[in-house]
């Protein structure tokens, strides 16, 4: 019998056969390029990367020059980013963190490699070889200015008053930290009287801003912890003049807003990259009106308007990085001693 391939039948297997090898060889060069995208890890906060926070924004504006996948992990605020990082320590898959502030930042230094400084427009002098600026604002208590029509001008006043208040705890919030260190250092020695008096215009404490902020808006209290810069949120995104911060005499204290490269990232060009870019003209732009913050490095365009009606604190207070972390567990206590009686 002839067992000869008809020349017709070869052909047509040969044909097939160079198709599934030039599907195969596609297939494992894409399956390359996929396994050899770099991926960057950011642990910040969680409203960093919410749908109306500035990390979907920053994500997608550096995606586009990198060449690379930025991967968001959160963990609550501020000061429960530096926790996790602590927690994890060496085997932390973190590449760079983005939201602690100079409150945490002495406490933070030995998990972060130098960086080279950037350029900045802070109010006040910044100069740390681990950490780059990324935004800046003054606390504030925000009210509703159509309820509430004579805002307290001071600490004092306020505890003075009948008015409801809630604020962020200091242990996992870096807004519930700035108002130790806003009472510290306004205050000094007579910080603990202040706590004790203002024990009583506290309706809760709450682990972050967000959900503070929440339950201000929903009418659960007269006022709430936040920024100078929050009106302008629901006066440019909402069309609503009815939130205010209130002006207090013995000045507002500042919250600078910091990100650096983990020591044992194994991305640090990445990381590096990523935290040049931060402060670049696109990224801070994008940081106004998402994070609702002043930049550390002004745009081109300048502020946006509505901007110009927000208060101007006459006096800013900030301890330095040294003087925070010194001050902190103090603090903490005399908070936690008022809090409980």
């Amino acid at each position: 019998m002839d067992f000869s391939i008809p020349d017709h039948f070869r052909r047509t297997m040969e044909r097939l056969m160079k198709r599934h090898l030039l599907a195969a060889g596609l297939l494992t060069i894409a399956t390359s390029a996929l396994a050899e995208t770099p991926v960057l890890t950011v642990l910040t906060y969680d409203s960093f990367t919410s749908e109306w926070g500035p990390g979907p924004a920053i994500k997608a504006g550096f995606e586009e020059t990198c060449g690379c996948t930025v991967n968001f992990v959160t963990a609550g605020d501020g000061a429960a980013v530096l926790a996790r990082l602590k927690l994890e320590g060496a085997t932390t898959d973190a590449d760079v963190v983005v939201g602690l502030d100079t409150n945490l930042t002495a406490d933070a230094a030995p998990l972060f490699a130098p960086i080279a400084a950037t350029p900045n427009t802070l109010p006040v002098p910044f100069a740390d070889a681990r950490f780059v600026p990324f935004d800046w604002g003054w606390f504030a208590f925000v009210y509703d200015n159509t309820k509430l029509t004579t805002p307290p001008k001071s600490f004092e006043e306020l505890a003075a008053s009948n008015l409801k208040i809630v604020i962020e705890d200091p242990r996992s919030s870096t807004p519930g930290l700035g108002l130790l260190m806003w009472v510290k250092a306004a205050y000094g020695s007579r910080a603990p009287q202040i706590w004790a008096d203002l024990a009583d215009n506290i309706v809760t404490v709450t682990p972050g801003w967000s959900e503070a902020y929440g339950m201000f808006l929903q009418g659960e209290a007269d006022m709430v912890l936040s920024y100078t810069t929050s009106p302008a949120y629901h006066l440019i995104a909402e069309k609503d003049a009815s939130k205010s911060a209130a002006l207090f005499d013995e000045g507002h204290y500042l919250q600078v807003e910091v990100a650096g490269k983990v020591a044992s990232t194994d991305q640090p060009a990445l990381a590096d990259a990523f935290l040049t870019y931060l402060t670049s003209d696109a990224a801070q732009t994008a940081l106004i009106t998402t994070n609702w913050m002043y930049p550390a490095n002004m745009p081109a365009a300048g502020l946006p308007a509505g901007f110009e009606t927000l208060i101007q604190p006459g006096k800013s207070l900030l301890l330095t990085a040294d003087e925070a972390q010194s001050l902190r567990a103090p603090a903490i206590e005399e908070w936690q001693t008022a809090l409980s009686k």
